[in-house]
């Protein structure tokens, strides 16, 4: 199975083959505002080792606009985002994160799927490679829907910082 990491200080997500072989394929991404951390409500990317859960919105088509991981009738436009500007855009393509350290990013005030952490879609022209989430690893959606194609659930993601 591939595996994906997560670069937090170059902003970069790399996807890896079987096991952790050769690099497959590198995006830009864009973590966290506020950095990293793992507590509920601190709006911070959280380290260390994760599965994808759950895949969400196969089918739906590119800039479909998701809340609470639910389709809405949306496609994202600019014009949509001057009529919701404090709107977290989540876009295309949902892989919903599953911490598999307890104590770190498992259970309690540290679960990183509780604090529905993901890695999904944003708007094409939200800039990657700056910090700038809610605590999700967002890309464009031409990323999101290359990599939601190639990996499957449980496959391991590592944030490092």
């Amino acid at each position: 199975m591939a595996l994906i990491e997560v670069d937090v200080a170059n902003q970069v997500l790399r996807l890896y083959g079987a096991d952790g072989g050769a690099l497959a394929w590198e995006t830009a991404i864009a973590t966290a505002k506020n950095g990293v951390g793992e507590r509920y409500g601190s709006f911070q990317t959280p380290r260390g080792w994760h599965v994808i859960r759950a895949k969400i919105g196969a089918g739906e088509p590119r800039g479909r606009v998701f809340v609470g991981r639910r389709p809405t009738a949306e496609i994202y436009s600019p014009d949509l985002r001057r009529l919701y500007p404090q709107r977290d855009w989540i876009l295309t393509r949902i892989l919903w994160l599953s911490g598999l350290e307890v104590g770190r990013n498992r259970l309690g005030d540290v679960d990183t799927m509780r604090r529905y952490v993901y890695i999904h879609g944003a708007p094409d022209d939200d800039p990657m490679g700056i910090p700038s989430s809610r605590g999700c690893i967002k890309m464009h959606n031409d990323d999101v829907l290359t990599l939601f194609d190639t990996v499957a659930v449980g496959t391991r993601v590592h944030i490092v910082s």
